[in-house]
């Protein structure tokens, strides 16, 4: 009886205990600070956190998502996931204020949480305990501060795909703890700290897709434990630093898009845990001799200036998944028959030689000089790279080197009697519409209407001898080089003189005789469309205009190749264009002006308004972005890229004589990827993404995520919205700021997801030209716009589109975030009579459909 007892009291003092245990964990779990407890309170109004993630009667620690606890205190708030009340979504911003009295707060995670403002200063001075900071994708703007090197505990710092400004802060080399660091997907400019390297326990740097400048920093070299280093898409330059060879626990790095200069460091490859590594898109040259260290599983070393024999292919690992790019070099030599042994390899628009190689396994080898395979490049091109470099080249030795080889057949005499007859009938009727065809070119020229003197800041360009809209023979408007001509003056299409690898051919630069500078486009016939470089002739064969580059002349006597000439443009395209480094001494970059960018913007307007509005039938460009405007010494603009256009509702990019016979032929998609005709519509989505890179200078668009956060700050009630998204090197006063702001609420038009939706060039044009016209409303009469007769005004039908497009816009979601602080803004106004903006339904009605504007275009 005494051992059950003492075994009952053993048993409830276990029980006892327990309980007490629980108690003391739910005490320690629930939030006890009654400072932090008013603080998050005060957090979840101020960000507007619906209730059912955060309940307002429940203990912060133990009910609301993404708060955690330690002792009673808040550790660590994740607002990733949540949402915002209606209220709270109308006017979001990044209000933590709060959080200052978080003293023991070790995490803030707010990854794709939108907190559209600046980082304050104080999170850096009054969080000392923070460990991670992470605000990927939160629409944050504005520089780092320099407070954050203050975190002398924070391991992790992720500020990736923002819009954050400025040069990245030299205190952050204080923070000795970082292990991760990512500012990718940003606007920061300046060179690269060297005073990165004090960061020892750093294992990933990621700075890619930024504006940043001048050389890697030689002492990047110290980084014991980095295991990934991205810097791509930037604008760096100098030659790669030897010094990357001691970064001995690498394993990706990424160096690609720059403009990096010089050989490649041997020391690179000798990298033992190095797996992927990539330097393509620089100017990378020298032979590339290293020796790979055999873990590597990526190899990129695409379009640059390598040149000399590949690397020995024996040395990579031969298991799936390795990729190896060597594509857009100078490499030649005979290849070597090992690489048919490796999975996935790009050797493509190189010279090298083979005979009867096993090449099934490669990925590409077009534009080599191989024996008997096909879509290589010409003999002649082959024999003249190999002769200019005192090089055997072995297709001297064969005939028809490019030609693939085809089966024997047996002779059949009756047949090809029957042939000869049918091609004699058929290549009469041939010469007949080729003839017809000439007179339709000649006499049926687009439409001869003169472009007006635009603006103070865009003077017409007249070409001398040319009449604008003169339309004659394409023969005879144009000189006929010979082939000797064109490689004399581009001392036989040498490296050199490689300006880039265009859509349907390479690009070189030459000089003639005369000393007259020149652009020759080598388009391959082998690998290109058959009629790609015939759209460019019909086109000029139309007639001349200002804003297309003048193309001088062309060569047509190879079957393989063809060649066209084009007058040199001293000052490039728009993409290398907008920032220029000012000398060797000065490592920063020079943007242009807002005038200058204005006048660019002017000027390809007019170029599309004439292939849109002066020609019938109207014609897409279909390859409008910033490689494709060019620019003179004085920055007027000339069109290029002019070998996608056709004309409008074309399935198939045909030459004259299709279109007209109605040959149906395979269809090619379209540049927006469907199938559907090519329409104006989509060069005007395509010129919005121009004009948002004018005033954004963020060149080369394709972020979807960007440009929807981007047009979200793009309001037109309010100006002071549009400066969070400016360009920070541009100095402009307050009635440029009113210009940007316009052609700002242009470009959100131009990207309305429905094509019937977008401006026409024309308006768009006349809106470029008086940019205060639409943002300003003295310059209006209200009676003329309310119009709604058929007849209805220029100025109606010009300017009301840019707000009227907003209700269909891709963005609307962001836009209606801040519709609540606009409407105040209105009421506000309307009750005091002092609100110089309008609704947008009072400014212009519904743009006409695509198909009514072509209708009209038609009849005028």
């Amino acid at each position: 009886m005494e051992a059950m007892l003492k075994v009952l009291f053993h048993f409830f003092f276990i029980l006892l205990l327990l309980v007490n245990s629980v108690l003391t964990q739910s005490t320690v779990r629930r939030l006890s600070s009654g400072v932090e407890r008013t603080a998050l309170f005060d957090l979840r109004a101020s960000l507007g956190i619906k209730a059912r993630f955060w309940p307002r009667k429940l203990d912060p620690c133990t009910n609301w998502t993404g708060v955690e606890c330690s002792n009673g205190r808040v550790t660590g708030i994740n607002l990733s996931g949540l949402q915002r009340t209606r209220v709270g979504s109308l006017s979001p911003s990044f209000s933590i204020d709060s959080l200052v009295r978080c003293t023991q707060l070790g995490t803030f995670n707010s990854s794709g949480f939108a907190l559209p403002g600046q980082i304050p200063d104080w999170l850096g001075q009054n969080l000392s305990a923070l460990q991670v900071l992470d605000l990927t994708s939160s629409s944050v703007f504005g520089p780092i501060p320099p407070s954050i090197g203050s975190l002398n505990q924070l391991n992790r710092l992720l500020l990736p795909n923002n819009s954050l400004t400025g040069i990245i802060p030299d205190s952050l080399r204080e923070l000795s703890s970082l292990s991760i660091l990512n500012l990718s997907l940003n606007m920061l400019t300046g060179s690269i700290p060297s005073s990165f390297s004090a960061l020892a326990n750093l294992t990933a740097l990621d700075l890619s897709s930024n504006f940043l400048s001048g050389p890697i920093p030689m002492n990047f070299g110290s980084f014991s434990s980095l295991q990934s280093l991205n810097l791509s898409n930037n604008s760096l330059a100098s030659s790669l630093p030897t010094q990357l060879g001691n970064l001995s626990q690498l394993v990706d790095l990424d160096l690609g898009f720059n403009s990096f200069s010089g050989s490649f460091p041997n020391e690179l490859g000798h990298l033992t845990n190095l797996r992927r590594l990539s330097v393509k898109n620089n100017n990378l040259g020298g032979n590339l001799s290293s020796n790979f260290t055999p873990n590597i599983i990526l190899l990129d070393v695409s379009s640059n200036n390598f040149t000399g024999n590949l690397p020995d292919l024996s040395t990579f690992p031969n298991t799936s998944g390795v990729t190896l790019n060597f594509s857009n070099n100078q490499f030649y030599g005979i290849l070597n028959s090992s690489v048919s042994t490796l999975d996935s390899i790009d050797l493509s628009n190189n010279y090298l030689q083979g005979l009867n190689v096993n090449l099934e396994n490669t990925t590409s080898i077009s534009r080599n000089c191989f024996i008997r395979i096909p879509n290589q490049r010409s003999l002649d091109d082959c024999r003249t790279f190999y002769r200019l470099r005192n090089l055997p080249f072995n297709g001297d030795s064969n005939s028809n080197p490019t030609t693939p080889l085809q089966p024997q057949l047996p002779r059949k005499s009756n047949n090809n009697r029957l042939k000869y007859v049918m091609a004699g009938v058929f290549g009469g009727l041939g010469v007949f519409i080729i003839i017809v065809m000439i007179l339709f070119l000649v006499f049926k020229p687009c439409n001869k209407r003169s472009v007006s003197q635009r603006s103070a800041n865009v003077e017409p360009v007249q070409e001398e001898g040319i009449e604008k809209g003169q339309t004659i023979s394409v023969n005879l408007m144009f000189d006929s080089f010979s082939y000797e001509q064109i490689l004399q003056a581009t001392s036989g299409f040498s490296d050199s003189n490689l300006m880039k690898h265009g859509h349907t051919g390479d690009i070189f630069k030459g000089k003639l005789e005369d000393g007259v500078s020149i652009v020759v486009k080598r388009v391959d016939m082998r690998v290109s469309r058959k009629d790609c470089y015939m759209s460019e002739l019909e086109l000029f064969g139309k007639g001349i205009h200002t804003r297309l580059v003048p193309l001088l002349g062309h060569c047509l006597e190879h079957e393989t190749e063809k060649l066209l000439v084009y007058k040199f443009m001293p000052n490039g395209d728009l993409s290398n264009s907008l920032y220029r480094s000012t000398s060797l001494e000065d490592s920063g970059l020079q943007s242009l002006d807002w005038i200058t960018r204005l006048k660019i913007a002017i000027g390809a307007a007019e170029g599309l308004s004439y292939l849109h509005h002066e020609c019938n039938p109207p014609i897409v460009h279909r390859d409008i972005q910033a490689s494709s405007i060019l620019l003179d010494d004085k920055y007027d603009v000339r069109l290029g890229s002019l070998s996608e256009v056709c004309v409008q509702g074309v399935e198939d990019n045909q030459n004259v004589i299709s279109r007209l016979l109605r040959i149906s032929s395979n269809s090619e998609p379209t540049p927006s990827g469907s199938s559907s005709p090519p329409i104006c519509a989509y060069d005007v989505y395509c010129f919005g993404k121009v004009l948002l890179e004018l005033v954004t200078g963020k060149i080369g668009i394709n972020n979807s995520e960007w440009v929807e956060q981007t047009l979200s700050f793009i309001n037109n009630y309010d100006k002071e919205l549009v400066s969070k998204i400016i360009d920070q090197s541009l100095v402009i006063d307050e009635d440029l700021m009113e210009e940007v702001w316009a052609v700002a609420i242009v470009a959100k038009s131009c990207l309305n997801p429905k094509a019937s939706k977008r401006p026409q060039m024309a308006h768009i044009l006349k809106a470029l030209e008086n940019p205060f016209r639409v943002v300003r409303e003295e310059d209006f009469s209200s009676g003329r716009l309310r119009n709604n007769s058929s007849r209805r005004s220029w100025s109606a039908a010009l300017f009301g589109s840019w707000r009227q497009s907003f209700s269909g816009s891709v963005h609307s979601q962001s836009q209606k975030s801040r519709e609540g602080v606009s409407g105040q803004r209105r009421e506000n106004s309307q009750g005091s009579g002092a609100n110089d903006k309008r609704l947008s339904s009072e400014i212009f009605p519904e743009p006409v459909d695509i198909n009514d504007v072509e209708r009209q275009d038609e009849t005028r």
